[in-house]
């Protein structure tokens, strides 16, 4: 009589099982996606030549050159070989470490097969990866601050619209330093309401940020066209200069990818440097966290869930209004319609690609401000490829890294739940 193994390590063996399958498979397809694209169906000749400095700097680099078939032979050898090693012992250990080195070889194969007989910036790509990180990183705090407190945000959009048309016409008015203020004061309004809107009214989260995103979406939109076309003056902010940190801002590709940005840029570090620490090194973080997991037992703690999620989901709208101030006082300075595009929505997906932290937030916005830098630096180089298709690039990345990443990924455990006080 055949003996049927029910053991609770049976289903996580086979399931193991199943996603080495799964891990192998992609590898070994990514491998050869590398090697028939840009070896066979797309060969290239010459070396790609990537600039490490700008003219001017104090210490001068020299080219990176990089001989672009080669190049691509090697990273599909080296897709392949992780696809092997997945047969070894130990192998899963490492499947998220080299899942992340495997997608960014197969980009700077891309990179340099779009690059071949060509040159660009790299410096000035990565430059701009940080600066269009900005809204995305904040709009991912936003996240971080409502739903460790377990208030579902999807009203970032709309916060980051909110702010960037805030700034806009109250900096024309009053100067960039006035509009950043309001851009914030605007944004924690927004915070503000939508905690009134889920903790006090329990209206449904989900509803509650679309109908926040669709209020903003339509007030902007009006006022921009039927006010702001016809009152230019009012769509005229200034724009913060970039501010350069002393000795740091020469040194070579570091300095001017890291120290010569604006202050959207330092704050967002500071931020996220600061919510880190509030939420993971103090008794308010600890707190917040609790009502978070469970909001129950934090009541019967005397923990105020109520207002410490009205608390935490103002501070995020906050930091959301300084994230959108970015997209008019740090950038453009003039508002125009739906200007934010969408970038609220994946700062949500890089909340949930850094595992609900701040400082995971953070490295997800800078991935997906590469692939936006990215297709921007492809437009330049002409590649064959529709520029239609290079917009994506932002979106297509925000879909690959939450689809690998998003069953694993644990959220808060109340996260969702209205709060109702016995």
């Amino acid at each position: 009589m055949a003996v049927t193994d029910t053991s609770p390590s049976a289903p996580a063996a086979i399931g193991f099982a199943r996603r080495r399958q799964t891990l192998i498979i992609g590898w070994l397809l990514l491998a050869l996606a590398v090697f028939v694209a840009f070896v066979f169906a797309l060969p290239v000749t010459g070396d790609a030549s990537f600039r490490l400095a700008f003219p001017g700097d104090a210490f001068s680099m020299p080219n990176l050159v990089v001989p672009a078939a080669p190049y691509a032979w090697v990273v599909a050898a080296v897709l392949a070989f992780f696809g092997v090693r997945q047969f070894l012992p130990g192998a899963s250990r490492w499947s998220g470490l080299l899942f992340g080195i495997g997608l960014l070889l197969a980009v700077t194969a891309f990179l340099t097969w779009a690059t071949a007989g060509k040159s660009f910036s790299l410096t000035g790509m990565l430059q701009a990866t940080i600066v269009r990180a900005v809204p995305i990183a904040l709009g991912g705090l936003a996240g971080v601050l409502s739903e460790r407190v377990a208030v579902v945000n999807i009203a970032i959009e709309g916060m980051l619209l909110a702010g960037a048309f805030t700034g806009a016409v109250v900096g024309s008015l009053l100067g960039g330093t006035g509009g950043l203020v309001a851009a914030v004061l605007v944004g924690g309004a927004f915070g503000l309401l939508l905690a009134a809107l889920v903790v006090t009214y329990r209206v449904d989260q989900i509803i509650a940020g679309v109908a926040i995103n669709l209020l903003v979406l339509g007030l902007t939109s009006y006022v921009s066209s039927q006010v702001l076309t016809h009152y230019r003056e009012l769509n005229n902010a200034p724009v913060f200069k970039a501010v350069n940190i002393p000795f740091l801002s020469d040194l070579p590709v570091i300095g001017p990818v890291l120290f010569q940005h604006n202050i959207f840029v330092y704050g967002a570090l500071i931020m996220v440097a600061i919510a880190t620490y509030y939420l993971f090194h103090t008794a308010s973080g600890l707190r917040a966290r609790a009502v978070g997991e469970h909001p129950e037992a934090a009541d019967t703690l005397g923990i105020n869930v109520y207002r410490i999620r009205y608390i935490n989901v103002t501070l995020a709208g906050m930091a959301a209004g300084f994230g959108g101030a970015w997209f008019t006082l740090g950038s453009v300075g003039r508002f125009d319609e739906n200007m934010t595009n969408g970038r609220g929505y994946i700062g949500l997906a890089a909340m949930i690609f850094g595992r609900w932290h701040p400082v995971g937030a953070l490295m997800a916005a800078l991935v997906f401000g590469f692939a936006d830098s990215l297709q921007q630096k492809l437009a330049i180089l002409r590649t064959p490829i529709p520029a239609e298709f290079l917009a994506m690039a932002p979106y297509i990345a925000t879909i690959v890294l939450v689809a690998g990443l998003i069953g694993r990924a644990r959220p808060p455990a109340a996260d969702g739940k209205p709060y109702v006080k016995e």
